[in-house]
């Protein structure tokens, strides 16, 4: 009515009349209109998210402090801009699919005082980011709040730590929301599960120039953003543990005119949503990286898990070149592209100098001849101190990768870090795989050489826990694996029930049936997928092994076929023409059925020229796994996209299965 007024008034003296100022509650709705944002503009930005009609949040909040003046507060709307776009992403390294949609809405609130703020509703989600045009060259981010209040929830899996210099491996505890208080801190992402029906997963995507976001409790019906400071002062602890000892009271010093992370709320009306999002991905920056062709996903063995323990040999085993030949020669009899040299190869502190008892150029030339790469572990920050000439060192010797560990920190210029170290890699193609952070498997879109990640309770732990179990690890793909892949480096054959299950560091055994690690191979997302044990354990599983060789670790497309989290979840994954199941199951006995229509679909559909049954090989926990973990059952069926199979997974047991195409067409008999 006061806007109707003033354009009276201005008309009536003959001036055009002022932009007329956009309505103050604004509606967005996803492509399919399950999903609906409404946001307001009164004393604050605020927003409720919408499912099917029913309140997923009321009244969340954003606001953002750059050099103490906080935006979203008091906002004066200036214009409100609207886009929708169907597009589809193809990425380089195909994580869950070779396709991925890219199908949103978008609200753009631009807002007086130079910033503005994007909404974009999904059928998987929502995601908003503040975007500033400030004339200062460089200001300083003193907070941002991201409150994530719930209209109606009680429980969150809250992945608690104790603080953020962290490996960020936590187990997703299940706790009701009530009962997480402000002091309590976790990393991401907590999966909230809501009255209406849905479980809301609370991530970010596209972080650059800004810490990692983290979240703590209110003592209520939601969860706020809390973010690690910015670090004025350091002090190393060893070679590896660089903890901050003085921080500043701001979060970030940054451009004046930059989009900021976003914000994003997976949605997911079934468990099965949850594995397989695309959020995290759609949202980040696009490649950085013009030509990809030489990135190469892979099976990679790995010495530290299994201690380096051979058998039979003529060599003592150890951190020594015929060690390194002897991994070598197991990777180049399977097919595997890589092997990792991890601790140990280099004094401690000096990445440049290699201990004597390793030869590394001989090694790296009989790699070379066997056509498998090697892949070098490093201690984060006596790299960075020496990333130059390392690189160069790197580069001469024909590296194909780094596995880098330690960093346990979010803060600004560790996440910067990461990118500079990911641009620097790629320049010399060469693959980085991190672990003791979480974050960079949030850059995969950005760096596609990130060909995977650790932040994850993974199989190490079994090494000196029991934590690292199925009732943890069926939580996982609901979980952690929403942000990115996942390097669990499964694949032990030492395999224990609860019962028999006992800690060796050198000898390490799992938690689990045999086929529950199979599964992993399948379920976990990873572009670099470890094999941990020892090649002679492997050796002397054939029948593993008929599996594990041929396994892909990347995947034209996706679908879930059973889905609890936290109990059981069932896998089905293309690779060209073959399709890989793969299922994880807590400590509870049970029998899932797994439909196969999926088969005959989409790029599978059987060509002209006669017709097309499927073979399925499956590895399957035997009828005693439940005392002998180690158990299982090779079985050959031929089956068709009619086929409901009724899978009995054993207390901690699995399923891994490979189902290819056979022809049953007759060949006419000679005459």
């Amino acid at each position: 009515m006061r806007a109707l007024a003033a354009s009276l008034i201005f008309a009536a003296v003959g001036l055009p009349a002022p932009p007329r100022e956009p309505a103050r509650v604004q509606r967005l709705a996803s492509p399919d209109g399950r999903i609906e944002v409404v946001v307001r503009a009164d004393d604050k930005l605020a927003y409720d998210v919408l499912w099917r009609g029913k309140p997923l949040l009321s009244g969340a909040t954003l606001a953002l402090d750059v050099d103490h003046v906080r935006l979203g507060v008091a906002p004066q709307l200036v214009k409100a801009t609207r886009r929708s776009v169907d597009g589809r992403v193809e990425p380089p390294v195909r994580q869950k699919a070779a396709v991925l949609p890219d199908q949103y809405n978008e609200l753009r609130l631009d807002c007086a005082g130079g910033y503005a703020v994007t909404f974009r509703a999904y059928d998987q989600g929502v995601a908003y980011r503040f975007e500033t045009a400030l004339p200062r060259t460089q200001v300083k981010v003193f907070g941002e709040e991201a409150g994530f209040a719930f209209a109606d929830a009680e429980t969150a899996y809250f992945p608690l730590e104790e603080g953020f210099f962290s490996h960020n491996e936590p187990l997703y505890q299940h706790l009701e929301l009530a009962k997480i208080a402000p002091a309590m801190r976790a990393t991401l992402p907590a999966v909230v599960e809501t009255a209406a029906g849905p479980k809301v997963a609370i991530a970010e995507s596209d972080v650059e120039g800004y810490p990692g976001l983290w979240l703590r409790g209110t003592s209520g019906p939601g969860l706020q953003a809390t973010f690690p400071p910015y670090p004025l002062e350091e002090k190393a602890v060893r070679d590896r543990d660089v903890k901050v000892v003085r921080a500043a009271d701001y979060i970030a010093v940054t451009r004046g005119t930059r989009t900021f992370p976003w914000r994003l709320l997976a949605i997911a009306p079934t468990d099965a949503d949850l594995v397989t999002s695309t959020l995290v991905y759609l949202l980040a920056r696009p490649s950085q990286i013009a030509d990809t062709s030489w990135i190469r996903p892979g099976k990679v063995a790995w010495d530290w898990w299994n201690d380096r323990n051979f058998a039979g040999v003529s060599f003592k085993p150890g951190i020594n070149t015929d060690t390194y030949k002897a991994y070598i020669d197991f990777a180049s009899r399977y097919g595997l592209e890589y092997v990792i040299l991890d601790e140990g190869w280099y004094k401690t502190g000096d990445v440049l100098s290699v201990v004597p008892a390793i030869d590394m150029p001989a090694l790296l030339a009989y790699a070379r001849a066997k056509n498998v790469g090697l892949i070098l572990w490093v201690v984060w920050k006596t790299f960075a101190d020496q990333m130059e000439p390392a690189l160069a060192q790197f580069e001469k010797w024909g590296v194909k990768g780094l596995k880098i560990d330690f960093m346990q920190r979010d803060d600004q210029p560790v996440v910067d870090w990461y990118h500079a170290v990911c641009r620097a890699l790629a320049a010399r193609h060469m693959l980085v795989d991190f672990h003791g952070g979480q974050r960079p498997a949030l850059m995969t879109r950005t760096w596609p050489n990130i060909v995977s990640t650790e932040g994850v309770k993974g199989l190490e732990h079994d090494k000196w826990s029991k934590l690292s179990d199925p009732a943890h690890t069926t939580v996982l793909p609901f979980s952690r694996m929403l942000l990115g892949p996942m390097d669990y480096t499964p694949g032990a054959m030492l395999n224990a029930t609860r019962e028999a299950f006992k800690i060796d560091f050198h000898r390490p055994m799992s938690l689990g049936t045999r086929c529950h690690q199979l599964g992993m191979y399948v379920v976990y997302e990873s572009p670099l997928q470890m094999l941990a044990d020892s090649p002679t354990n492997y050796e002397g599983e054939p029948e593993a092994m008929e599996f594990l060789r041929f396994v892909p670790t990347t995947w034209d497309e996706t679908r879930v076929l059973a889905a609890k989290m936290g109990a059981y979840v069932a896998v089905a994954r293309r690779h060209g023409a073959d399709w890989y199941v793969g299922a994880l199951n807590d400590w509870t006995a049970r029998v899932i059925d797994l439909d196969l229509s999926f088969l005959d679909t989409g790029a599978s559909r059987p060509g002209p020229g006669g017709k097309q049954d499927w073979e399925m090989v499956s590895w399957s926990d035997g009828p005693d796994a439940n005392t002998d973990a180690q158990s299982f059952r090779r079985t050959t069926t031929v089956v068709g996209r009619e086929a409901l199979l009724h899978v009995g997974l054993a207390p901690g047991g699995g399923l891994a299965a490979r189902i290819s195409r056979r022809s049953t067409a007759r060949t006419p008999r000679k005459p």
